[in-house]
């Protein structure tokens, strides 16, 4: 496994949010997240239709949310997806680990952090990603549905990343599940308050499938993604002249 690299956010990066820099300083940082988005892009070409499953990296193995997102990175896997996460450890190496033990493929996109950044040891391939909205367009390219378990503040930002781009057409409607009604029941619960005061509409809970059961979860993915769009596994040929590799 390779060391992660060292990075860290430099002068120019920090200022970048602060305001206006110089043109030529926000011209090169233009110029360093169209690497990140190429690499990433090539990297990634040949993993074929994903299921990305997003949740917290601080669940260790004796864990129940472990276990849960193990069974279902397997399920997936045994539906014919690539299993795609952020490709650290918890819920995102159980995710990997029931993928890549199922006989699955496995991929991570790791976002470069001084914490929480080491991939897990289940990914047949992973990318080391400075950006987190450039992380969050990869998960989203290349996933035909989304599936959120126990997590923080970045799970919930990628929940509503995807829900939002859904609801304004500017993905495909793609199946969003949220599993384990008990963690997520406060959730829930401000989403149907949501619908009442009517910042959401009615139709949008038709975006968000919540359950406990795998089975169900597995069906309902079958059912919106497999079926819905005719997926089936992309073997696209890598160009020897582009140096592409299915490595």
């Amino acid at each position: 496994m390779k060391k992660p690299p060292k990075y860290r956010l430099s002068k120019a990066e920090s200022a970048f949010v602060q305001g206006p820099l110089s043109r030529l300083e926000e011209l090169f940082f233009v110029f360093k997240v169209l690497f990140s988005f190429i690499r990433a892009f090539r990297k990634m070409h040949f993993i074929g239709p994903c299921v990305t499953i997003f949740g917290s990296a601080r669940f260790g193995p004796e864990m129940d949310h472990y276990k849960d997102a193990e069974k279902i990175g397997a399920a997936m896997a045994k539906l014919g997806f690539t299993v795609m996460t952020g490709g650290g450890p918890g819920i995102m190496e159980a995710a990997n680990k029931g993928a890549f033990e199922a006989g699955g493929y496995s991929v991570g996109c790791n976002i470069v952090l001084p914490v929480e950044q080491k991939p897990n040891k289940y990914l047949h391939k992973w990318i080391y990603i400075p950006y987190f909205f450039v992380r969050k367009v990869i998960l989203v390219k290349y996933s035909f549905a989304f599936i959120v378990m126990p997590g923080g503040i970045g799970t919930l930002d990628e929940l509503f990343e995807a829900l939002t781009l859904i609801q304004n057409n500017m993905i495909a409607g793609f199946p969003v599940v949220i599993f384990d009604t008990e963690y997520h029941k406060d959730l829930c619960e401000h989403i149907d308050m949501m619908v009442k005061h009517e910042s959401i509409s009615p139709e949008d809970m038709k975006l968000l499938f919540v359950t406990d059961s795998v089975p169900d979860l597995v069906a309902h993915i079958e059912k919106h993604a497999i079926k819905k769009f005719g997926l089936r596994k992309i073997q696209y040929k890598p160009k020897w002249w582009f140096g592409e590799s299915r490595r």
